[in-house]
């Protein structure tokens, strides 16, 4: 009923189903939605927000339900974010295991692959190199004993992907037997095995690089990659808790003063090797390689020998090539690189008795 210009109605009288009181046909966004070709809704506030288009009603655009043609033509991998706390209070509560390889060329010691463990805690490294994958396990069983009776402390979890060297029945009943849960990444998944994984890429990153300053043979991969794992643990420093993985794992700081530069001239003291006469040099010159895991000693490679030593009694020639020539300091002086070749075969014709020289040029 019409009184002047209002409506009056007599809602105690009338039945809830004669009314229909101020009812607006509003857009459907998820309509304006598929016919902006599926753009996410955000775009389309920002649109009709600053006015940018003539046309889109100015109505609020709310993702309220999943669109499942966006779903399966628009989804894409979760994302991993970077913890702001640590998970762990003390060494060896989890450790992240990982291999890689095969490498292209057999190492020094005859390896292929590269073990990596990381404590999670401390974040300090520990590499084995292999011949085969299926050595991993016999490895980290020899690296179980040894570490927990360094530390006096018991392994709790390990985390790996579902590589078969790790997801096998060997490892399976270790860990029953010893209380240690075993976690794997997801399958195709190696983010939820970040931390490992990264500190792969930064040992062959590293590596890559020192063996390119001074053109040392890939024959030494296994030794580079040692050497930076050692160099890694004393000279990273810990996320949050900016201390070095060394220090958090031994308890106390580490010293660097004696790092030398990988691949560069040395001498080493031919001491009581054998018999020398009072006229014969008292020193072979040498190619440094790293430092020794079992003594207080470097490891270099004898030109004279074609052996791996391991002594004190090293004088290092660090400076010679940036003396020489700044510009040319990341190339290898006096012929290393011919000279490393021609050693490389000698050591190839004296393992493979059969072989014709050029053999492992063609390998």
């Amino acid at each position: 009923m019409r009184h002047n210009n209002i409506y009056l109605i007599d809602l105690d009288n009338a039945s809830s189903s004669d009314i229909t009181c101020l009812v607006v046909k509003e857009e459907n966004p998820w309509l304006w939605h598929k016919r902006a070709a599926h753009i996410h809704m955000q775009q389309l506030n920002k649109l009709i927000s600053k006015e940018l288009v003539i046309g889109l009603p100015k109505i609020k655009f709310e993702k309220d339900k999943l669109c499942v043609a966006c779903q399966k033509g628009k989804q894409v991998k979760s994302s991993f974010h970077s913890k702001n706390v640590i998970s762990t209070s003390k060494s060896l509560e989890l450790l992240h295991m990982d291999l890689f390889g095969p490498s292209r060329k057999k190492c020094f010691g005859g390896n292929y692959y590269a073990l990596v463990i990381v404590d999670d805690y401390s974040r300090y490294t520990w590499t084995f190199f292999l011949t085969l994958k299926s050595e991993a396990f016999k490895a980290f069983k020899k690296f179980e004993k040894m570490i927990q009776n360094e530390k006096d402390l018991k392994i709790k979890v390990l985390r790996s992907d579902h590589g078969g060297e790790f997801q096998n029945e060997l490892f399976e009943n270790f860990c029953e037997e010893n209380g240690i849960m075993h976690n794997f990444s997801a399958p195709r998944t190696p983010q939820q095995n970040e931390v490992v994984e990264r500190k792969n890429r930064s040992l062959e990153d590293l590596a890559c690089t020192m063996l390119n300053e001074y053109d040392v043979p890939k024959y030494f991969w296994a030794d580079v990659v040692s050497m930076a794992c050692y160099v890694l643990n004393r000279m990273l420093i810990r996320p949050i808790l900016k201390i070095p993985p060394y220090e958090l794992f031994k308890g106390r700081k580490p010293n660097v003063g004696h790092l030398k530069i990988f691949g560069c001239k040395c001498f080493v003291l031919n001491n009581g090797k054998e018999n020398l006469g009072k006229f014969d040099f008292k020193a072979d010159e040498a190619i440094f390689l790293g430092y020794s895991l079992t003594s207080k000693a470097y490891r270099v490679f004898n030109r004279r020998t074609l052996n791996v030593e391991e002594s004190m009694h090293v004088v290092f020639d660090e400076i010679v090539d940036l003396e020489e020539n700044p510009l040319e300091s990341n190339k290898t002086n006096t012929g290393d690189e011919e000279y490393f070749k021609e050693a490389l075969d000698e050591m190839y014709l004296n393992e493979n008795p059969l072989a014709e020289p050029g053999d492992l040029a063609k390998s």
